[in-house]
């Protein structure tokens, strides 16, 4: 069917996620849908948020346009969406004045819901997001002089338990899909300034003598630009790795959202089956939650350890795909008073790191302290002589200056807002925002 001779039916939009079950290794189980990975709509409409150029072709000629035309519409579309940030479809001026009512009708460009915005006096910022079925979650935004690191979330809530991590407190709700997923990135540079520039911009750009390439640095509004991703928000990545993985497919493809795969780390705390996976179907930078050199501890702190022990995991570290001197392995380290920052501990770590010949650097996280938290922070003077051993052994550990402690976000810190707050806040807050827009 042609463009001028479009149907009028409604795509239908059932999807969405079972319950994941247990406490140390659930799985991922998706219902079958049209559209998969997309939280469905009240109204009918299918959010494009979060699906690849191929689908939404599928999408447009399910819908009534035939295929060729649905195939160079896809094209179109997706250039608005993931490389120019459009969230209407009367912005994309290169579609027919016709055919934008029409996709209007049916599809949506989506993004999480923000609830509330908190900015750190350190220039973190942090936001409390909801889904469209109403569940909350958190994504963090840390600046530096050199870069600007946002920190996504996989999961509302989280099912490992780790005795450290206030996260782990929370129960786990469900996946996020690969539209919150990639949403949150597509939120942040909404929020940052840093989409392209439009064409007239870009016109004047090039009488100017800049070319495209020259003058992409330069839409952040507050002068930091979103220049990595870490996969270490709310949630195991690796127990939703395909939604992860289609998520970050989207982040790193040219067309898209076109970030390197060498700027995105995704964080495990060592779900080994998934691993070499995550280096042969995703190819990003990887970094480990140890936490620990001895079973006991790490049995008592980081719960997954039980399943999956140290051994295990240092050698699915060495055999992850990509690593190299030049692509170092994380291990990120939350340094626990009297429990894991002794001489000792800091001495077995690097025989471990070089027993199982691993291109590694440390991390060493100070404790961030939440209320109830069962641990204290080891002393600075405790962390230094921890790092210096460490160095002292050949391998790197620099100590992580804690970032958005006046905001709980830090590392381990976050905690859905919406668990301190009553409905009736969190109501309260969305109505003023409403009321604000309009």
């Amino acid at each position: 069917m042609s463009e001028q001779n479009i149907s009028t039916a409604a795509v239908s939009t059932a999807a969405g996620l079972t319950p994941i079950p247990g406490n140390v290794d659930p799985m991922t189980v998706a219902r079958p849908s049209l559209v998969e990975g997309v939280t469905p709509r009240e109204d009918g409409r299918t959010d494009l948020i979060g699906l690849p150029k191929k689908r939404i072709a599928e999408l447009f000629e399910g819908a009534g346009l035939d295929a060729k035309a649905a195939k160079l519409r896809a094209k179109q579309v997706y250039h608005w969406l993931y490389h120019r940030g459009v969230t209407e479809f009367e912005a994309m001026t290169d579609i027919a004045k016709i055919m934008r009512p029409w996709l209007a009708e049916r599809f949506v460009i989506g993004r999480p819901e923000i609830v509330e915005a908190q900015h750190s006096s350190d220039g973190t910022r942090k936001w409390l997001l909801r889904t469209a079925d109403a569940h909350d979650f958190e994504m963090v935004f840390i600046p530096d002089a050199d870069r600007g690191t946002l920190c996504v979330s996989s999961q509302v809530g989280c099912t490992l338990n780790c005795r450290f991590c206030h996260t782990g407190t929370m129960r786990l709700v469900r996946n996020l899909t690969v539209g919150e997923i990639v949403g949150q990135v597509m939120l942040a540079r909404d929020s940052l300034g840093e989409w392209p520039k439009n064409a007239s911009d870009t016109r004047l750009a090039t009488m100017a003598g800049l070319d495209d390439d020259e003058d992409e640095g330069s839409y952040s509004s507050d002068g930091r630009l979103l220049t990595n991703i870490v996969m270490m928000g709310m949630g195991e990545p690796l127990y939703n790795f395909d939604n992860v993985r289609d998520a970050l497919k989207l982040v790193m493809d040219g067309d898209g959202l076109a970030l390197s795969k060498r700027r995105i780390t995704l964080s495990t705390s060592g779900v080994i089956p998934q691993m070499e996976r995550c280096g042969e179907e995703i190819g990003v930078n990887l970094a480990v939650s140890l936490h620990a050199v001895t079973k006991e501890v790490r049995d008592e702190i980081v719960p997954v350890n039980k399943k999956y022990g140290i051994e295990q995991l240092l050698q699915a570290c060495a055999d992850y795909p990509g690593a190299s001197n030049a692509r170092r392995i994380t291990f990120e380290y939350v340094m626990l008073k009297d429990k894991n920052d002794s001489d000792d501990d800091a001495r077995e770590l690097v025989r471990l790191l070089k027993h199982y010949k691993l291109p590694a650097k440390v991390n060493l996280i100070p404790f961030n302290p939440w209320p109830g938290a069962p641990y204290e922070c080891s002393t600075p003077e405790r962390i230094r002589k921890f790092s210096d051993i460490i160095f002292e052994g050949g391998i790197s550990a620099p100590v992580r200056t804690p970032r958005g402690r006046d905001i709980d976000a830090a590392c381990g810190q976050l905690k859905t807002a919406a668990e301190k707050k009553s409905r009736a806040e969190i109501d309260r807050l969305l109505a003023e925002k409403e009321a604000a827009l309009g």
